[in-house]
């Protein structure tokens, strides 16, 4: 252990070296990036919200005190222009740089620094439980003086170091203890240091944000090529059809595309002439799509139910006809193609006929020949019906598959599709069957506690399915300290096939690559960086 600290201690004591410049020397300053968001954000509050969209936006207003270089993954200073960690590992010191302010005009102090880092753990007054469990292992923030920060470390939690740097700060005077009236201005509204101000909050149609012509990178050599736009005008369209005309249209400049988008609906003339589609692959993490069981719904209490279900999702057929064989069939609750997933845990295959044999050993049989399968349950009969819950149109086509497929052995599938607001509230206050959603990649270092451990059951954590292994928590708890990665690695392979085993999801597919298109206009260094696409580093050539 002392080895580890030693070595991390040589790399990271008084760092001051800078990023290195990705940017192009020849990168313009102006121009509005139009760029699909694809839906509002729920709230764009940094401790109580939870989905990627607010995530897109945050990082362009807000800054952590370290950042990681996208092309060597290695630290680059931030907000911080300095940091230490002990010899013993217990103690990260972090400097801050002078001269940097609030978009409010307030200077940026290390009370706002411990702030932002105390608030995480006040779960009830900000609604953190989704993120507390990456803090932790963090004893205390103490301000040593106007500049430096120190943070003790309670335990050898592996990614104590990763979470602080990270952390995005907030500004203490806008966030702490906000009355009952200002809270709900504070979801749609969001006050940074960073190179972006947000300029307007449009609901249902757009965030406008503007250049911080007073950010203090715009004076250090590092960010000289980066947050080359003007503007960023971020528009909600759902539907990948009309995102894909308004590009073509000169109406957006960037979307993102599925494998169906990237083969079938990329032709035409002005491909490769005004729009241009790019396949990529980067060393980032992937996320995943897949059905979430309510698991204190007595349907779905039994692993051998839900199995079952799973083995009625055709996702051969499905990868074959919507995404043309492009991706991977998940095998677990972590991308596969990563060193932390099993590979010796196989897809769960299409498997109609063993499945009725499974429901029809849990008791479920067609007693009054109406094609729907059914069991009494406390002195009633229950047919085998549910919904699932549906935030984006583009996901029907997949589940209508699966519906069809369930119908055929007398399992009902309803498909709701549902506003994302709506949604959310639903999750949040457990009331759904079940419900289709996906992960974004996250770390590439997986900790798995956010998502699968019990005591992130809670009302505003991530396991909102209700997923309970005591074995699971247990391994989960001894990884998370242990320092050595690849014996890390060794113990959450174990943690992937368990949760894998007990069916909590239906997962659906793993995408080697990424896909996307934008207009001619946009320039960029290359295609994507080693960790990142590198969308900072773009401007618009005139």
């Amino acid at each position: 252990m002392f080895k580890y600290f030693l070595v991390l201690t040589l790399m990271l004591s008084n760092a001051r070296l800078l990023a290195a410049e990705l940017g192009h020397s020849k990168a313009k300053k102006g121009g509005t990036f139009l760029y699909n968001l694809g839906s509002g954000p729920t709230t764009l509050n940094p401790f109580s919200s939870m989905d990627a969209y607010a995530t897109v936006v945050q990082k362009e207003v807000l800054e952590s005190l370290l950042e990681r270089n996208p092309e060597t993954y290695k630290w680059s200073p931030r907000l911080a222009e300095s940091w230490k960690v002990s010899k013993d590992g217990k103690k990260y010191t972090f400097k801050l740089r002078k001269g940097i302010f609030w978009h409010d005009g307030a200077p940026l102090t290390v009370a706002d620094v411990k702030f932002s880092f105390d608030a995480i753990l006040d779960v009830e007054t900000y609604k953190t439980a989704h993120r507390k469990p990456y803090f932790e292992g963090i004893k205390a923030a103490k301000i040593i003086d106007k500049s430096t920060i120190v943070f003790t470390v309670k335990n050898t939690y592996f990614a104590n170091f990763r979470e602080i740097a990270n952390m995005l700060i907030v500004p203490m005077h806008i966030y702490k203890n906000p009355a009952k009236k200002q809270r709900k201005k504070l979801n749609k509204t969001l006050i940074g240091t960073g190179p972006y101000i947000l300029e307007k909050y449009n609901k249902g149609k757009n965030i406008i944000l503007k250049r911080n012509k007073k950010w203090w990178g715009l004076k250090v050599s590092a960010f000289k090529n980066r947050y080359n736009f003007d503007k960023f005008l971020m528009k909600f369209v759902k539907d990948s059809t009309i995102s894909m005309t308004m590009l073509e249209k000169g109406n957006l400049d960037f979307i993102g595309l599925g494998a169906d988008d990237y083969v079938k609906k990329t032709s035409g003339k002005k491909w490769g002439k005004e729009v241009f589609k790019v396949k990529i692959k980067n060393k980032s993490a992937k996320g995943y799509a897949f059905i979430g069981f309510n698991l204190k719904d007595p349907l779905f209490k039994s692993k051998k139910i839900r199995k079952a279900l799973h083995l009625l999702v055709n996702r051969e057929l499905m990868n074959k006809k919507f995404l043309y064989g492009l991706t991977k069939l998940a095998t677990g609750p972590l991308y596969r193609q990563s060193e932390y997933a099993d590979p010796t845990v196989k897809p769960i295959p299409f498997n109609p006929a063993l499945a009725l044999k499974i429901l029809r050993s849990e008791g479920w049989k067609d007693s009054d020949g109406d094609g729907i399968l059914d069991k009494m349950i406390q002195g009633k009969k229950k047919k085998f019906e549910f919904t699932i819950l549906e935030p984006s149109n583009f996901f029907n086509k997949y589940l209508t598959v699966f519906k069809e497929d369930a119908k055929k052995i007398g399992v009902v599938v309803h498909i709701k599709n549902i506003e994302w607001t709506t949604f959310v509230k639903l999750l949040e206050e457990r009331k759904f069957s079940a419900v289709r959603l996906g992960w974004s990649g996250g770390k590439i270092e997986w900790d798995p506690k956010q998502i699968w451990h019990s005591d992130s059951r809670s009302k505003s954590g991530s396991n909102f399915i209700g997923y309970s292994n005591l074995k699971v928590d247990k391994l989960i708890d001894e990884a998370r300290l242990i320092l050595d990665h690849k014996k890390r690695v060794k113990l959450l392979r174990q943690v992937y096939k368990m949760i894998a085993d007990d069916v909590p999801y239906i997962f659906f597919f793993n995408a080697d690559y990424n896909y996307y298109a934008h207009r001619k206009r946009i320039r960029k260094i290359k295609d994507s960086l080693t960790y990142a696409v590198g969308r900072d580093y773009w401007w618009i050539e005139k």
